[in-house]
């Protein structure tokens, strides 16, 4: 089973290394990073590279898609490179998926065009631009499409994925080797559980 990672400029580390962290770990996994031309991409701040071993044009039939997200996804939205080999390996993957905003590339492909998907909640209403139920849940399956939310629900989404590929034991064992017991210091990972004012701090910010 093959998963092919995309990875473009500016993308955020761990919207990668979640799912690969995962996905990686199944029986028979073969797992490939693939940018528009192989070789070392830098993600959002500048300070940590990761290396694509592929171009588009080398992976032409994976069994799952992971499309990471970044600040600005502008990039792979505009580009009809990424677009094009988007909605060709769509026509025989079996999973196609994304984490954070990466499910934005997604829907300027059209292939979330009147389904269920979530992103981060900062982008939910850009997401709905595109013809898309945009929902705030941590991982949404519709079909073979799921989209996990922000950053850190792309481990979420890869064991969700491992679970409906292997079974639920082999994604328990995966779980358990990374040791993915999550117990937060603050409970503060969605907007609901925040203040308004920080809410309205990053927002402005971002």
């Amino acid at each position: 089973m093959q998963t092919a990672i995309l990875l473009y400029e500016g993308v955020t580390a761990l919207d990668a290394i979640g799912p690969y962290e995962t996905l990686s770990r199944l029986p028979g996994a073969q797992t490939v990073f693939v940018a528009e031309r192989p070789g070392l991409i830098r993600n959002e701040k500048g300070s940590l590279g990761l290396m694509a071993d592929a171009s588009l044009d080398d992976v032409t039939a994976p069994d799952v898609v992971v499309v990471p997200g970044a600040p600005d996804t502008s990039g792979p939205r505009e580009s009809a490179a990424v677009q094009d080999w988007l909605r060709a390996v769509d026509a025989t993957s079996t999973w196609t998926t994304s984490v954070c905003t990466g499910s934005l590339v997604l829907a300027r492909t059209g292939l979330l065009t009147g389904r269920r998907a979530t992103t981060h909640w900062e982008q939910l209403d850009l997401l709905a631009s595109f013809g898309v139920e945009a929902t705030s849940e941590r991982v949404v399956t519709d079909g073979k499409y799921v989209t996990a939310a922000g950053v850190s629900s792309g481990i979420d989404m890869g064991l969700t994925l491992a679970g409906r590929i292997a079974g639920d034991r082999i994604a328990q064992a995966i779980q358990l080797l990374i040791e993915y017991d999550p117990q937060p210091p603050y409970d503060a990972g969605s907007p609901q559980k925040v203040s308004p004012e920080l809410v309205a701090e990053l927002r402005a910010a971002g």
